[in-house]
């Protein structure tokens, strides 16, 4: 899923639905059980968390009408549950269901004007409907809560609608808030080293090009060309093969790779 926020998956939640005792026991055997060691069904809550979990987890695989089934079995439990609102405006950004996205996260934000999930994922949904001033207003309220577990991912999304709005002072101090919560996060230091190698600033955007590098097991096509283009600027001729063949090796169809054989590095 092409997002700036890989929504967090919710360990599943095991045995809060309803059960039952064996069937043979009597009537007379099950009162005799301590009240506190009966199965009791689960709550709203529980069956609403439940529900999320599993459609959350569907939708990280991609089976998005079974993602839709659970997430509205939640509601059904809970219609005031903010992260089953909350899912299920990703499941219908994901299915280009705009209105219905649009719905589903103003109602969790209804319900819970500072939930940091939500803001975050409005943000991100208006930030790819061209809307960027606007999400970035809500990246910034996700980042208002002092017990968002994930500062980093609205920081990056901020830098990048900010980028996209041209603001591009913003885009970097956003970009470098993200890096301090998180040294080694990798769309932080590659779009700080593509901001400045696009100011000329060639030794710092090598070294968030390293950076980079170093944070990822594989780079994409679009990151290994900037770094062909960061060392043909510097003139390193040894780092530009370098790069060039990871290019090859990795994306040999690749418009970037037929770039680098053609000797194109602009």
């Amino acid at each position: 899923m092409n997002i700036f926020r890989t929504f967090v998956i919710l360990v599943l939640a095991t045995g809060l639905l309803a059960c039952r005792g064996p069937e043979s026991r009597s009537d007379a055997e099950r009162n005799q059980v301590p009240a506190q060691q009966q199965p009791t069904p689960a709550s709203a809550a529980e069956r609403a968390r439940a529900h999320t979990d599993l459609g959350a987890n569907y939708l990280q695989i991609g089976r998005l009408a079974v993602a839709l089934q659970e997430l509205n079995e939640a509601l059904k439990a809970d219609p005031n549950f903010v992260p089953a609102h909350n899912a299920l405006g990703l499941v219908h950004m994901e299915l280009k269901e705009d209105a219905k996205a649009r719905a589903s996260f103003e109602r969790a934000l209804r319900i819970d004007p500072k939930d940091s999930d939500a803001n975050n994922n409005f943000g991100l949904f208006l930030c790819n409907r061209g809307q960027e001033k606007d999400a970035v207003r809500y990246f910034l309220k996700a980042l208002e809560n002092p017990l968002y577990a994930t500062p980093g991912d609205s920081y990056v999304n901020a830098g990048i609608c900010s980028r996209r709005a041209g603001d591009i002072p913003s885009a970097q101090l956003y970009f470098e808030r993200a890096v301090e919560f998180q040294s080694n996060d990798a769309r932080a230091l590659v779009n700080l080293a593509q901001l400045h190698f696009e100011r000329k600033q060639l030794n710092l955007a090598r070294t968030y090009m390293t950076r980079y590098m170093q944070s990822v097991k594989t780079a994409d096509a679009q990151s290994l060309w900037l770094g062909v283009q960061i060392e043909q600027a510097l003139g390193d001729r040894a780092a530009v093969m370098s790069y060039g063949a990871q290019l090859r090796a990795r994306f040999p169809d690749a418009p970037q790779t037929r770039q680098f054989n053609e000797g194109r590095y602009e």
